[in-house]
This record gives structure tokens, C-alpha cells and sequence, in this order.
């Protein structure tokens, strides 16, 4: 992904080229199929790179313009403060789930990390 597939006035802050570390963990995003997750770590250490926080800071600071919902937590847990929009992507993807339990705050399920985690699979002789 380059800053050119961002439309100019949606971000102007990010007007700037995004940093290579970025543009890298972007496209990986990006690669994930549909009703498959990757954690914060798996990304990184796909990309040989960086660490759960940098690649999470990359996906808090540039990830709107790619599939964010697609990386995610290694505990299954949605994203804090998008989990319905995030829900309905799993939803809408068959992204495997774990009903939660009436103790579960927010009676909200997690992701089944067994069944939905990707781990670059076919696709990943691509990456950089």
C-alpha cells in the first residue's frame, strides 16, 4: 500500500510517504484472507521485524485504509472501542468465533484463534 492509495483529503496529517516499517506491515494486512487473523506478533515475526507494539502502533496510526479488524490480539479478544464494527467484518467473513459466556463483559464473543489464525501460508513467498 502507498500513500497514493489514500484519498488526499481523508488524512491530511498523513500526507507525508509512509515509513517503510508501515507500508510493510500494511501490506501484510493487506494479504490476510478474509475469515483469517494474524496476531500483533505473528506480523511481526513474519516480517522478521519490530515487535506486538510496533506493529500495533503502525496498525492504531495508518491501519484504517486496510483490513485492521484482520490483525488482532492473541487472547481473541476484540478491539477495545471498534469491537461492533470489527464483529460485523467477522461476521460478514465467516471469520471463526467464540460465543461468549454470560460472564464475558459485554456479552461479546472472541475470536476462535485456533481455527482463524493465518500464518501467511501460500502467500507468504511474496512478502518482503
Amino acid at each position: 500500500m502507498s500513500e497514493q492509495s489514500l484519498p488526499r483529503d481523508a488524512h491530511p496529517e498523513y500526507a507525508d510517504p509512509l515509513p517503510e516499517y508501515a507500508e510493510r506491515v500494511l501490506d501484510v494486512a493487506e494479504r490476510i484472507p478474509p475469515g483469517r487473523v494474524m496476531t500483533y506478533g505473528d506480523v511481526a515475526e513474519w516480517l522478521e521485524e519490530g515487535g506486538p507494539r510496533q506493529v500495533g502502533r503502525v496498525m492504531a496510526l495508518y491501519g484504517g485504509a486496510v483490513p485492521w479488524w484482520r490483525v488482532v490480539r492473541s487472547d481473541g479478544v476484540l478491539l477495545p472501542g471498534h469491537e461492533l464494527r470489527a464483529l460485523g467484518h467477522y461476521r460478514a467473513e465467516g471469520t471463526p468465533l467464540k460465543e461468549a459466556s454470560r460472564a464475558a463483559e459485554n456479552h461479546l464473543p472472541r475470536l476462535d484463534m485456533r481455527r482463524a489464525r493465518w500464518d501467511g501460508g501460500d502467500r507468504a513467498e511474496g512478502h518482503t
